[in-house]
């Protein structure tokens, strides 16, 4: 008898009128929103992360595998190479840029900032394939960037041309995939949410961390804000681009650091000094080079000569360098192989500023003149070296790959805008998760430090807010004066 009350009671709850209304409103917020936007970028993120993951996966085989190696081995015994090869190589990337591409000045992660902001997220896609030979040529050849820059704007094109192809797939007629393609009903705003997407998966893929690529996507727009409507996509994209590299390139993370197990709160209140004096610097920094970066493009000399020029001043940076420190360490090139020279072999406080400071002169001298390719890289080299010079001259810590990790989050927060990116990607491409609330004080005090000195130019504060449409009524009227 209790248990034929007991399901009447709970015959009769679900039969009350709260609760029909309740599951009625349900019904409709999962069709009227899920329904309809899940459905769609669960078909069109995927895509985009795979296109991504293959061309980022070509890019990364060309350049780490077959490139840069034996270009490192022969400028390592050879000193006297460095100025004609980054000569010669810069030379050819604004030969390819001048004669390809109707702005040789416009490229990599530039080039979708602005896009997203100012032309609703459409990318010319004629000069795709030279800017990407470009950045390999800048990249191969020991200029001083890495491979984001070409991983960003490669998937952000790639998401850009996706939604021209799908809207002109909309309006045709057709059966079997064309029909669901015109059931995806892409609009105006989700191109710029698709370029968002596509630069979330060529970071992903870059570095093997799917979460850096979204919060960096994310951040990457603003200084003081995030496109939040990408989320959903990028996250997909991320994953399904992360794991198409991985399938050609392992899985493991890009740099290995043998996180230390536990931190104080001493190591603390010395992560906020060295997130001060770090800030302070990018801030320094990122200030010059966009000066540089401005006479640069006014200059009317030709493309190659500028990047050819820039070229010969990066490799006088290298050649002071091994001048003072013979070895395998040298502040030019890729350096994805210098993250480990600088942890697991002995460097002076002194080598470690010197190598910083040239890394840093080396990236304004590759970027300012026009290379392409973005300074994500050469920004967390550059933090590492000071980091682990301050563990070892001012804190004399037991754990310098704590410092190296935050110093890594402190100049990336501080030169690109981008504090949570910071902080996950050291978490995440260096393995050490003990690194993460460390990081966090660093990052923080870095960008407040910095204020809105940013080394991308086209970032905007925050996101405007429009104000909603008033039927009748025009916009002055609106506001009250």
């Amino acid at each position: 008898m209790r248990k034929k009350s007991t399901a009447n009671a709970g015959n009769g709850f679900l039969r009350h009128p709260i609760f029909g209304a309740f599951t009625r409103q349900a019904r409709e917020d999962l069709k009227a929103v899920y329904a309809r936007d899940l459905r769609k970028w669960l078909a069109i993120a995927p895509l985009i992360g795979v296109v991504t993951g293959l061309t980022v996966t070509a890019i990364a085989m060309i350049v780490l595998r077959v490139m840069w190696p034996p270009v490192l081995r022969y400028y390592l015994g050879h000193h006297w190479a460095l100025v004609p090869g980054l000569l010669l190589g810069c030379a050819v990337t604004g030969l390819i840029m001048q004669l390809f591409t109707p702005d040789p000045d416009e490229h990599s992660t530039e080039e979708i900032i602005r896009s997203y902001h100012e032309r609703e997220g459409e990318v010319n896609m004629r000069s795709f394939v030279p800017k990407l030979l470009a950045a390999i040529t800048t990249v191969g050849c020991g200029a001083s960037t890495a491979l984001e820059g070409p991983g960003i704007y490669a998937g952000g094109a790639i998401g850009s041309w996706l939604w021209t192809r799908l809207r002109h797939i909309g309006r045709g007629r057709g059966a079997g995939l064309f029909r669901v393609a015109r059931g995806l009903h892409v609009d105006t705003r989700d191109r710029r949410i698709m370029l968002i997407c596509g630069a979330a998966a060529g970071m992903s893929a870059v570095f093997r961390a799917p979460l850096t690529g979204i919060v960096f996507a994310l951040e990457m727009p603003y200084k003081d804000d995030l496109a939040h409507e990408a989320l959903l996509p990028s996250l997909i994209a991320s994953v399904v681009s992360y794991m198409t590299l991985s399938s050609f390139m392992g899985s493991a993370p890009v740099f290995d650091f043998a996180a230390s197990a536990s931190f104080t709160r001493g190591d603390l209140l010395w992560c906020a000094l060295l997130g001060l004096l770090i800030g302070a610097i990018a801030m320094a920094f990122v200030t010059i080079f966009r000066h540089a970066r401005r006479m640069c493009i006014r200059w009317s000399a030709p493309h190659w000569v500028k990047l050819a020029i820039g070229g010969g001043l990066t490799a006088l940076c290298g050649e002071i360098f091994l001048g003072f420190y013979n070895g395998s360490l040298v502040p030019i090139g890729p350096n994805y192989e210098a993250v480990s020279l600088l942890l697991d072999h002995p460097h002076g406080s002194a080598e470690l500023a010197v190598f910083g400071v040239l890394k840093l002169a080396a990236s304004l001298f590759t970027l300012a003149a026009g290379g392409v390719s973005a300074m994500f890289v050469p920004l967390f080299l550059t933090g590492e070296a000071f980091g682990l010079a301050f563990a070892q001259s001012v804190v004399h810590s037991t754990t310098p790959a704590l410092y190296a990790a935050v110093g890594m989050a402190c100049f990336i927060a501080a030169g690109y805008k981008t504090p949570l990116a910071a902080v996950v990607f050291v978490a995440e491409a260096t393995g050490g998760h003990a690194f993460i609330v460390p990081s966090l004080v660093g990052a923080a005090v870095a960008y407040a430090v910095s204020g809105d000195a940013s080394a991308s130019g086209d970032q905007r504060l925050h996101e405007a807010v429009e104000p909603p449409a008033l039927p009748g009524i025009a916009a002055g009227d609106a506001i009250p004066s």
